[in-house]
């Protein structure tokens, strides 16, 4: 399988970032909360959609 830079880039940095946080996912989603909290952009939230049961003809 060829190596592709993009992918190794991407794995790089998502392994420098667990490590910052101790690989704690719940230090890694506080900090990604915080941050969103700062942010200017706006955050969309979406309700849950229901889902329609498949009935047969």
């Amino acid at each position: 399988m060829t190596e592709d830079p993009i992918v190794e880039e991407i794995r790089r940095y998502r392994a420098q970032h667990a490590a910052k946080y101790g690989h704690d996912l719940d230090r890694i989603c506080e900090a990604l909360r915080e941050r969103q909290a700062k942010s200017s952009r706006r955050v969309v939230k979406l309700n849950p959609r229901l889902l329609l049961s498949k009935t047969g003809s």
